[in-house]
């Protein structure tokens, strides 16, 4: 079940807000969120259930474990938890990869099983989860909580169980056992939701055929082909995933918890550091607070400090695929990073604003064709198109069918909206409180008609996943 489905929109969504909002009590309302949240995870499958329920149990029992301990012992026990939590996603996302390589170097009688088992939803992100969790009680951040159904909820709620944000537990805490639901904060939340919903049906579904056309369905892109391709994948994955966030902190917001902002205009970035402070925040603070740090950050040297970038982001890519492509594309930002320690870091800050646009966009666009690339072979044969070496034109004609005038607007417009976000309002000479009724005026007006148009998409539309429920 996704978001922007028939099913959520006009089922599951409605009959929860009831069920929420009329069941007194904050202890029953986190019942009735546990027991929707549940429902929506069984919808992809019950096994995916039985693997969310064993990493509740363990880590509600664990953290408790790491609280009561003291000394030595508590280190031992959090790192007996967070191997327990990896060695869950390693079994499930990455045995058969690495089964893979190493029969390379085995001899054929020591050949390895190579076995791909069914991926769990959203097992990256609720792995994170719970090693967050374990973690903060280790520092001190936060305390182990003996209501079993408070634990349940912080892993298992629906608005962010299959691809995030990543919500650590010593920010929300407090709101889980003690929060408070007024109408503006139900109004705000639907209203970011309904903007992300636009996000997703109105803009990366409409380019998303545009995408699959290029990648999937051309050999050897030309120079056109495979420029409007990595362009239109920009906007359909930060549309896209973007979107899922919005909503998830929106529903979030309806309910009294807050969630962290996950991007902030990351196209508008100058540099890669900034890129990456701004794209998927929850996921990079995770990695600098539980990795980065703990490695020593920047504290011994410039050898240490890249070596540290180069570790963090070989693993952000790890997390995001068992693949080459993505191993290749999380050392493709780190190597960025490390240069940008160097003097091409000053040579950034001291040159025009359109430089520092146009090389984080060069590089970022770059890395999105390992990302994209389903093998190493059609990266290259990407990379090829984009340096004028398979053609320069004419275009396809499966690439300009898909080529709409709709997509082309979408295409266009879609861009400053990504990398500079709205203009902000004008008519400042009218009395300030004039001005606040005509801009919620016209904000409730422009919500509702892109909720109206996000309902006559939806439901003419096909199934469309999230992407970053793969991983």
């Amino acid at each position: 079940m996704v978001f922007s489905s028939v099913t959520f929109l006009f089922y599951f969504l409605p009959a929860f807000l009831i069920c929420y909002f009329a069941t007194p009590g904050l202890r029953a309302r986190n019942l009735v969120l546990l027991a929707f949240s549940l429902v929506f995870y069984a919808w992809g499958g019950l096994a995916n259930v039985v693997v969310l329920a064993v990493s509740i149990v363990a880590n509600y029992s664990l953290a408790l474990l790491i609280d009561t301990r003291t000394g030595p012992w508590r280190l031992r026990m959090l790192g007996l938890a967070v191997a327990l939590n990896l060695a869950g996603l390693i079994a499930f996302k990455y045995a058969g990869f690495l089964a893979e390589n190493l029969n390379h170097l085995l001899p054929d009688a020591a050949q390895l099983p190579v076995v791909h088992p069914p991926l769990p939803l959203g097992i990256s992100f609720f792995t994170f989860h719970a090693i967050s969790y374990l973690v903060d009680i280790y520092r001190g951040k936060a305390r182990a909580n003996g209501r079993f159904e408070e634990i349940a909820v912080y892993i298992t709620m629906f608005p962010q169980l299959v691809a995030g944000p990543i919500v650590r537990y010593s920010t929300i805490a407090h709101r889980i056992r003690a929060r408070r639901t007024t109408l503006g904060r139900v109004s705000a939340g639907l209203r970011i939701f309904v903007i992300g919903l636009s996000w997703k049906v109105l803009i990366a579904d409409e380019v998303a055929p545009l995408v699959s056309v290029v990648f999937d369905n051309t050999t050897a892109p030309n120079l056109g082909e495979a420029w409007i391709g990595v362009c239109a994948y920009a906007l359909q994955i930060y549309f896209d995933f973007g979107g899922y966030s919005n909503m998830a902190i929106g529903l979030a917001l309806a309910m009294g918890l807050k969630f962290p902002r996950n991007f902030n205009l990351p196209y508008g970035a100058l540099s890669i550091t900034d890129f990456w402070r701004r794209w998927h925040m929850s996921l990079s603070s995770w990695f600098r607070d539980y990795v980065y740090i703990p490695l020593g950050g920047n504290r011994h040297g410039h050898v240490h400090t890249a070596l540290n970038l180069w570790t963090v982001f070989l693993l952000c890519g790890l997390w995001h695929g068992a693949s080459w492509t993505f191993v290749i594309w999380g050392v493709h930002h780190g190597t960025f990073l490390v240069l940008e320690r160097t003097r091409l870091g000053a040579a950034l800050r001291a040159a025009p604003r359109v430089v520092g646009h146009a090389y984080v966009l060069l590089v970022v666009l770059t890395g999105w064709v390992w990302f994209r690339a389903e093998s190493l072979p059609q990266a290259m044969e990407l990379f090829a198109g984009l340096a004028g070496l398979n053609g320069v034109g004419p275009l396809s004609i499966n690439l300009l069918a898909d080529l709409e005038p709709v997509t082309i607007v979408i295409l266009v417009l879609a861009w400053p909206l990504a990398m500079f976000g709205l203009p902000p309002p004008g008519a400042k000479r009218l009395p300030p409180h004039l001005r606040r009724a005509l801009y919620g005026l016209a904000d409730s007006v422009v919500v509702a008609a892109l909720f109206v148009l996000c309902i006559l998409s939806v439901g003419a539309a096909t199934y469309s996943p999230f992407l970053y429920f793969r991983f």
